[in-house]
């Protein structure tokens, strides 16, 4: 049976070839998902500066979340990344030189500088690092001498020797001599400017990494194990081959996080995507065949015969459809993480690996969602009778089973299910992700009961149809009437790219329009200053901006993220708290938060104010933060405020915060007017006399904070895309083939007095039947997933985005209906309606 399936190949060119397309871009979208998978687990930086070391001790970037209950052995706990740069203490050095087989142990530290010239930074601005740390690139003096005392430096070309030149550094100017030139024995991404010891110290009190330079004849996994054994309690971990590049770039950890759950998502999305596009393909070409399988039964092919053909066809052309893929599939998993490198959701030091996992998968789901879809398909084929081969089996009027109905009824009591979950369970942005599944759902359990649904579209539609197209509407909808189960497999695919596209484009626009209003709900500040060169403000600039008359209060701010230790806390997980840094003096006044208990001035020293209600805690109680560096602090209760839903944050005091930051500074002053007062003069005059600092008033902070939502949308619009791309083919695709296998029909048409004109206006108006239902079935989808969501962020029904959105969905949702309808109409018409009318 399978040797005759595949003969069979060469007559049904298009039922296959249709098939082919849809697993074939399944399985390529599937495989480039994968590729950011892997990329994501192994997270493989190549190391710059610190290359030559074997070895490398640095900061312990994870976090084990706390347990419920410590005693509990058997209790899993997750995982998190720490945001900040976890730093060590430069007596480390001496411990790891002192174990044996360390012939060299360097410590190296890093700080943001910026090169001034006339009082403003120039140039690519460099990071600052000690001299010793030079011989692990290594870097080598072109000219001059190595910087010995304090206030020399040793930069890259272009600089000369014995320059005098102006450097920003932690917010203050310094004026340096340039006592030589160095240069990297390979190229690295970022240049760098070396200093005496004696500054570094000044400037970097703790060290970034401790490179291991081991004695010749050395084993490095056992000299691994002694330096884990001396450096045990220590906040401290040892990276060797390709991990060593996470030293220098710890932030590609915490993006990792991202990419894996981004694929992830998205890959398991692609896949069921593919298997409801396949099976919808594969089971409308089963549909095409259905007369001619009839008759295979009336010669006496028995129904596992049968089964067994349907199952090879679809076994063989997934086979080649998935190998095919393959290289499309790296080509795109590749495009893909160049596009994220881009919009700043990885680094772009991280390398893009898609290695034969990822195709094994990728060729593995297309085989899976082929034989699940044949499967399908052949249990129907091997349900025909042998008398059917008698009567014309062109039409199929059953549809209603029970598989279908239990179906069906499953998939829509998961979709009321998840709909509660969100308005009961989630608050704020999490509520998105029940988005997916539910829209899955919905659109599948629609999909089982489509020709029901579609009739009872066509009973409503057909008089107005009628009345306004005429001869051609009548024709259309008595077509569409006793082609209901067919019709309804061309309205399934469109109904799912209108309900996926409508659904996560408004749900990223609600998403960005919550995160924005409750932005500015606790934003009072008229202007804010800011460091232009990414090293933070100077300590004491906040102090001369409060003394300008006009100003009624101003705060520094810093952002980090971090957890509580103690009690016991499962509301954030390994996203962990958002946290902000403010000064107690001013904070009335640059801030709008509603304080319920205790005071917003009392954040001092060791404190934090807390969401009402968050943690069970009130004002005088103690909690236990481990902050974005790995700090342990114990901090007092001060005050109580009232938090956004799904927004809530911890407030603590800037000085205490921004010490536990990477770059250890600020890096924001947000300033309130006096009323009537008009600052912007004043700012000015002041910022022209401090290097690295701009000001910006209200708007322009409200359309930065925007800016960043906008990465993150154009991040989900991107995936989104690639998606609805996948859609949108087989969108055509089922068209094109439902439509190329009505020539016979429209032959038997034109035999009877249509002209060919009257069958393409027939059709024209048919299209624009499966359009409408398909849009407002799609519709339908997309609304089950959006109230639910929009009540959750935004306390409305109603998805907040603009109304152009949803044009553009439908309007290319019916564009292409009508050309996938349309064109291959016109094609199959150009044959003479006699040959038609014979034609198989």
């Amino acid at each position: 049976m399978l040797r005759i399936g595949l003969r069979m190949l060469r007559f049904r060119k298009g039922g296959f070839a249709a098939t082919f397309i849809a697993l074939f871009f399944g399985a390529a979208l599937v495989m480039a998902c994968g590729g950011l998978l892997e990329t994501g687990v192994r997270t493989e930086v190549a190391p710059q500066r610190l290359a030559e070391a074997q070895l490398i001790v640095t900061g312990d970037q994870t976090y084990q979340l706390p347990k419920r209950d410590p005693n509990d052995e058997e209790e899993d706990t997750e995982s998190a990344t720490l945001a900040e740069r976890v730093r060590l203490d430069r007596s480390l050095i001496d411990t790891v030189r002192a174990v044996p087989g360390v012939a060299r142990a360097i410590g190296d530290a890093s700080f943001p500088i910026a090169l001034l010239h006339d009082g403003k930074p120039v140039g690519a601005q460099p990071v600052g690092h000690p001299w010793a740390s030079a011989e692990l690139a290594p870097y080598r003096i072109v000219a001059g001498t190595p910087p010995a005392r304090p206030g020399e430096v040793v930069l890259e070309a272009p600089a000369q020797v014995g320059d005098r030149v102006d450097v920003l550094v932690r917010g203050a100017p310094e004026h340096l001599t340039v006592t030589g030139i160095a240069a990297p024995a390979h190229p690295i991404g970022q240049p760098a400017a070396f200093f005496s010891d004696a500054d570094v110290q000044r400037l970097a009190a703790r060290v970034d990494a401790i490179g291991v330079l081991a004695a010749p004849g050395t084993d490095l996994g056992a000299l691994r194990d002694r330096l884990g054994e001396a450096l045990r309690g220590t906040p401290a971990t040892i990276l060797t081959g390709t991990d060593r590049g996470l030293a220098e770039f710890p932030e590609a950890l915490r993006s990792s996080e991202g990419l894996i759950a981004l694929a992830a998502v998205i890959g398991g999305f692609s896949i069921m995507v593919a298997m409801f596009v396949v099976a919808s393909t594969l089971g409308l070409s089963i549909q095409h065949r259905y007369r001619e399988l009839a008759l295979l039964r009336a010669i006496g092919t028995t129904p596992r015969q049968l089964r067994r053909m349907v199952l090879g066809e679809a076994l063989a052309v997934s086979i080649v459809a998935t190998g095919l893929a393959c290289v499309p599939g790296v080509l795109l998993g590749g495009w893909l993480f160049d596009r994220l490198a881009g919009l700043g959701v990885v680094p772009g030091v991280v390398e893009f690996h898609q290695g034969f996992v990822p195709i094994i998968v990728g060729i593995g789901s297309g085989l899976l969602t082929a034989l699940v879809a044949g499967y399908v398909a052949a249990r129907k084929a091997g349900a025909a009778r042998p008398t059917e081969a008698l009567a014309d089996a062109e039409i199929q009027r059953r549809w209603v089973s029970p598989v279908r109905i239990v179906g069906a009824a499953l998939c829509f009591g998961g979709g009321i299910a998840l709909a509660i979950v969100t308005m009961t369970v989630f608050e704020g942005p999490i509520a998105a992700s029940t988005a997916g599944p539910s829209v899955m759902l919905w659109a599948v359990g629609l999909a089982m009961i489509a020709p029901g649904l579609t009739r009872l579209m066509i009973a409503v539609l057909r008089w107005p149809v009628r009345a306004v197209t005429g001869l051609a509407g009548h024709l259309a909808v008595l077509n569409a009437r006793a082609r209901t189960a067919r019709l309804a497999a061309a309205v399934t695919p469109i109904m799912l790219a209108t309900g996926i596209a409508t659904a996560n484009l408004y749900l990223q626009t609600t998403q960005s329009h919550a995160a924005e209003a409750a932005f500015t709900q606790s934003l009072r500040a008229d202007a804010v200053l800011s460091s232009t060169t990414g090293g933070g403000l100077a300590p004491g600039l906040a102090d001369r901006v409060r003394a300008l008359p006009g100003v009624a209060g101003a705060s520094e701010f810093v952002t980090s993220t971090g957890f509580v230790a103690r009690p016991h806390d499962d509301t954030v997980g390994e996203d962990g708290w958002p946290l902000q840094g403010i000064s107690a003096d001013g904070v009335t006044a640059s801030s709008a938060v509603e304080v319920t208990a205790g005071r917003l001035t009392d954040l001092r020293g060791d404190t934090v104010a807390l969401p009402a209600g968050a943690l069970g805690r009130g004002v005088g109680d103690t909690i236990t933060l481990k902050l974005g560096d790995g700090a342990v602090l114990d901090v007092r209760v001060v005050a109580l405020f009232t938090g956004t839903p799904g927004f809530e944050k911890m407030l603590l005091p800037v000085e205490l915060l921004a010490a536990h930051t990477t770059l250890g500074l600020p890096t924001q002053i947000l300033v309130a007017a006096a009323p009537g007062a008009q600052l912007a003069e004043a700012l000015a005059g002041l910022v022209a006399g401090v290097p690295g600092v701009a000001v910006a008033d209200r708007a322009t902070l409200t359309a930065a904070y925007a800016e960043q939502q906008d990465i993150q949308a154009s991040v989900n619009y991107l995936m989104v895309g690639m998606i609805m791309a996948y859609t949108a083919i087989s969108v055509v695709n089922t068209l094109v083939m439902a439509t190329a296998r009505r020539r016979r029909e429209f032959g038997l048409q034109r035999l009877t007095g249509s002209t060919r004109g009257q069958v393409l206006r027939m059709m024209s108006v048919e299209a624009v039947l499966v359009a409408a239902i398909g849009i407002v079935l799609g519709t339908l989808v997309s609304t089950t997933t959006l109230v639910p969501f929009s009540l959750v962020v935004s306390g409305t029904p109603v998805p907040h985005g603009p109304l152009w959105i949803y044009l553009a969905v439908v309007g290319t949702a019916g564009l292409l209906t009508m050309v996938a309808t349309v064109l291959p109409t016109w094609f199959t018409t150009r044959t003479r309606p006699a040959e038609a009318a014979v034609s198989a």
